[in-house]
């Protein structure tokens, strides 16, 4: 074992010992609720997934299958889960948060917000940008992940480099004529001056300071979001930001209690309807159209949460 082995080991572990600190407060918080940090965190994984087995959980959070089991039976008791067979494995039976489920979750989930947002109030909005970039990056290597490129939201600027973006890849790639750009434009400008942060969200890709992607989630109705604007530069492709942009509008769409998540694309976009039906969106609607200068099959793309 090498000296600076062991020196970054102990970097990690103080850094360990000095985050616990930090964050004792809101497990205070939570161990005073009527739920207990395990069971809160049971609730956050059945919520953001289309359920799960009980293996699948002991897997995940590193939990004994008997501890498992009785929370599991506290919370049918209480009506919080169901349980339904596995199409995949009629041996394995899927737990799924009920509507109460959801409900306790969502009052949960609101409650560690509010004591995380006390944490950061009193800091300065620059050192909170880079706290959380910095937090993302340590995640995304502990992950195994290219930690080359971070997620982080927008900042006074990005939404012009979006609508720049946007517009030189779709006349560049498919020869889409100015009609899109003022599109674009538009959707960027109602979101500017209607957003709200209850139910509508953007995601920028930063790699090496420049803006390399993005994304944005919409209210549709009161329960469906609409999925708006993926993109991924040229020069970040094969990294996986699509799949990662749209793996987080999915897990803030359920978060936020949409129920529904549809989408707008064209036939011509294979990468990204290959992308939308790996994260399980479904065809429900193609009508062809002009548009953009160009003859184009439009399609409703959707996913129930």
């Amino acid at each position: 074992m090498t000296t600076s082995l062991m020196a970054r080991a102990e970097a990690i572990r103080r850094f360990n010992r000095f985050y616990t600190r930090q964050i004792g407060a809101l497990r205070e918080h939570l161990l005073q609720a009527e739920f207990s940090l395990s069971e809160s965190r049971i609730l956050y994984e059945l919520g953001t997934s289309a359920g799960l087995t009980s293996a699948e959980l002991c897997q995940m959070l590193g939990l004994d299958a008997g501890y498992l089991s009785r929370i599991i039976s506290g919370f049918e008791k209480k009506g919080l889960i169901s349980k339904t067979r596995s199409p995949s494995d009629a041996r394995a039976l899927l737990i799924q948060l009920t509507n109460a489920g959801k409900a306790v979750l969502a009052s949960l989930e609101q409650a560690a917000r509010e004591e995380v947002m006390a944490m950061l109030q009193d800091m300065p909005e620059s050192r909170q940008e880079q706290l959380t970039q910095a937090m993302q990056q340590v995640q995304s290597l502990l992950a195994g992940n290219d930690s080359s490129y971070l997620l982080r939201d927008p900042r006074a600027g990005d939404m012009g480099i979006v609508v720049q973006q946007q517009a030189e890849l779709y006349t560049r790639e498919y020869g889409w004529n100015s009609e899109f750009e003022a599109l674009v434009a538009e959707i960027v400008a109602r979101f500017l001056r209607e957003f709200d942060p209850s139910g509508e969200r953007c995601w920028i890709a930063e790699k090496d300071g420049k803006v390399i992607g993005s994304v944005f989630v919409v209210r549709h109705d009161e329960t469906t979001a609409k999925l708006r604007m993926l993109y991924v530069d040229a020069s970040a492709r094969g990294l996986g930001i699509g799949n990662r942009l749209v793996e987080e509008t999915l897990r803030f769409a359920r978060q936020a209690g949409y129920k529904r998540m549809i989408l707008w694309t064209t036939s011509i976009l294979t990468d990204a309807r290959k992308l939308y039906q790996r994260a399980g969106f479904q065809l429900v609607e193609e009508e062809p159209v002009h548009s953009f200068g160009k003859d184009l099959v439009s399609q409703t793309w959707a996913k129930d949460l």
